[in-house]
């Protein structure tokens, strides 16, 4: 077949279009190239523009050279928490000329090593196009597949807020360092910070809600020898608890006490306690805090703890309903804002002949379901008679015996029940689903063994899991329990206040935490979680100073029995500045409203226990797919910082993934 050259001869007119698309292109090549030539010239000189900034701010003899000292302001200015060992460390390792400062050059390497991030470099490369910046649309799409706000005017504000270079700024790119800036914010953070505010419908009754609780309050520590002291409540409000206890008793001079009977422990004066009570009640929350009394005063002192409560307290307590509020059901937090219940027995007319029976004439927060606690309690003695003083000031929390679960919706809305853990897993296991419904409406506080001398912790997770909303622990006693619970009250603004899942407020729910498959809550989640790497984390064998941290990750959930689960990363060996793992772990769920997820990090021991380095636990519900910073904290719950994870989630629900923005796209372009 010949071919027919003369078809592809140019004619005159097809020679000047030909010329003036040519001139086109040739204005948007040199466009390009100059963007192209302004971008490298822009990276060569990304550090030197920063630094030379934030050195001259940070300078304060202005000598061009930076001590220690001055390297802590540095960082303070580019809000990089760094610890004092890996600081000191990296100040040493680039001061090359031994003299206490580092010059110009000096202080570049320094930056360079602290924005080292090989993980996060690699995020960076696959969304940019160039491979040193991000533009707006690349950093939205980044955005996207984070499940964030991925509009233009997200992106314009992570720029302003996270990008260090001026000229970057101008020409809204987001640079390497201004991209590491932001994944190693709070605002990065692997918990959802709308969840960081009370967000939830505060409307309900009180029963429709988890309440933070602490047991035996006034403890510093254990049951038996441990001082009694009004700290531990300070403590405990300003960690959000809602639902405190005071174990009071006789004191000298008329006045009562509080200390843990028939023990060594200390006594601390009643007024104290409601005088501090007073002062920190809503310093950490506004919603309704609730007195757990365990009486066993005579009827003159419970006279006398009346009048404090009344006097000390004044307005806060609610002494009678609350004006065109029917007992039908509870009052809501919202309407009790601001407010102190007292939780006790109640006196009235056709129980007034039982003052024989202690236990129905008593305030027990724990044998209040128990007519014979003598007999399980032998050194436990309850006073059989009780204060009309007292008696009247117990409105919403009235504390009456177990009777079963016959006839809920018979029982008075302002009826509460409190169960030993034992009871309450019997409760669980044997009739979970009547136990849910019941706590649906009444509310039901549940506290540790008797033989819990040392004041160890149960695990809370199963009595939520059947609805219980006071499950109250020892705050004084840390550990996994502990964890658990300051990861359950994370969520909505830390205000001790957390909804329970629809299938746990229905009167008529068909949820049993015993038999979940295919019931109420039941929605099969596949959760995958990377552990990519971890920063700073600390040493723990402080005495021995060649120790070098060897870690290991544990992900751990906690829900309803079929959901229990953990598993781990590998060990690095000799590295906690910077171990990285890539290792990924994957997790069914049936129930995730009801889960918590925990991170655990250990110091590997080959001849003995691992040690606990740090841990983080938050509800399923609050954690944020993508890549994101997990920041560790204490056994005690107080901030490790700036010891983080960084690692990857996903989550797909029904075997459906949430797909990201580029998988949507690729989806998109292959259907077309």
């Amino acid at each position: 077949m010949e071919l027919d050259f003369s078809a592809s001869l140019p004619t005159t007119k097809s020679i000047t279009e030909s010329t003036d698309s040519l001139n086109c292109v040739c204005v948007c090549l040199c466009v390009c190239v100059c963007v192209s030539v302004c971008v490298f010239w822009f990276c060569s000189l990304t550090y030197n523009t920063w630094i030379r900034g934030y050195l001259r701010r940070a300078d304060q003899n202005q000598d061009g050279k930076m001590s220690y000292d001055e390297v802590k302001r540095l960082l303070q200015m580019i809000n990089i928490d760094l610890s004092e060992q890996y600081a000191r460390s990296l100040f040493k390792k680039c001061d090359r000329s031994c003299d206490g400062r580092l010059d110009h050059i000096e202080i570049e390497e320094f930056c360079r090593e602290l924005m080292r991030r090989p993980e996060l470099d690699s995020v960076f490369r696959h969304y940019s196009s160039n491979g040193c910046v991000l533009s707006t649309a690349e950093l939205r799409d980044f955005l996207g597949d984070q499940s964030e706000d991925a509009s233009l005017l997200h992106a314009q504000s992570l720029i302003r807020t996270y990008e260090l270079n001026d000229w970057a700024q101008r020409n809204q790119f987001m640079t390497q360092n201004g991209f590491t800036m932001y994944m190693l914010s709070l605002e990065n953070d692997v918990f959802n910070p709308d969840h960081g505010r009370v967000y939830q419908d505060m409307s309900l009754p009180l029963a429709h809600y988890y309440i933070s609780s602490s047991h035996n309050t006034y403890l510093t520590k254990d049951q038996v020898t441990s001082a009694s002291s009004a700290e531990p409540y300070i403590r405990a409000l300003n960690q959000g608890c809602r639902c405190v206890e005071l174990d009071c008793w006789d004191g000298d001079k008329g006045e009562p006490v509080i200390y843990h009977g028939h023990t060594l422990t200390s006594k601390v004066p009643f007024k104290e306690v409601i005088e501090t009570i007073c002062q920190y009640a809503f310093k950490a929350s506004p919603y309704p805090l609730i007195l757990s009394l365990e009486n066993h005063c005579s009827v003159e002192q419970q006279s006398v703890m009346a009048k404090h409560l009344r006097t000390i307290l004044g307005s806060k307590l609610v002494i009678k309903p609350l004006p065109d509020q029917p007992l039908k059901d509870l009052p809501s937090p919202e309407e009790l804002r601001g407010r102190i219940l007292v939780k006790g027995k109640k006196e009235t007319p056709h129980l007034g002949q039982l003052g024989k029976t202690g236990s129905y004439a008593s305030f027990s927060s724990s044998s209040d379901d128990e007519l014979a606690s003598s007999k399980k309690e032998p050194g436990k003695v309850v006073s059989s008679k009780l204060s009309p003083e007292l008696s009247e000031l117990v409105v919403y929390c009235r504390s009456v015996p177990f009777r079963g679960f016959d006839d809920p919706a018979d029982k008075p809305a302002n009826e509460m029940s409190s169960f030993s853990e034992s009871d309450a897993l019997k409760h669980i296991k044997d009739s979970g689903k009547l136990f849910v419904r019941h706590n649906s409406r009444q509310l039901s506080r549940i506290y540790p063994s008797g033989q819990r001398l040392q004041s160890s912790n149960y695990d809370p997770q199963e009595m939520w899991n059947g609805g219980c909303q006071m499950v109250a622990l020892n705050f004084q006693t840390p550990g996994e329990q502990m964890d658990l619970n300051q990861g359950r009250f994370l969520p909505n603004g830390r205000c001790g206040y957390v909804m329970k899942p629809g299938f746990l407020r229905s009167a008529t729910s068909n949820f049993n935490p015993e038999n979940t498959g295919g019931g109420p809550g039941h929605i099969p989640t596949q959760l995958t979680i990377r552990i990519i790497s971890a920063q700073q984390l600390p040493k723990i064998n402080t005495d021995k100073a060649s120790s070098i941290v060897d870690p290991q990750v544990w992900v751990e959930i906690h829900g309803v029995a079929i959901d229990n689960s953990r598993d781990k990363t590998h060990r690095i060996d000799n590295n906690g500045f910077n171990p990285r793992w890539d290792c990924t772990l994957s997790f069914q769920l049936q129930v995730p409203e009801l889960a918590l997820v925990r991170f655990v990090v250990e110091d590997h021991d080959h001849t003995a226990k691992n040690d606990f380095v740090g841990q983080f636990t938050l509800p399923f519900t609050s954690l944020r797919t993508g890549y994101r910073h997990v920041h560790l904290l204490k056994a005690d719950g107080s901030r490790l910082s700036p010891a983080t994870l960084f690692i990857h989630v996903k989550v797909s629900r029904k075997g459906v993934p949430i797909k990201t923005v580029s998988e949507r796209i690729g989806l998109a372009k292959g259907k077309a």
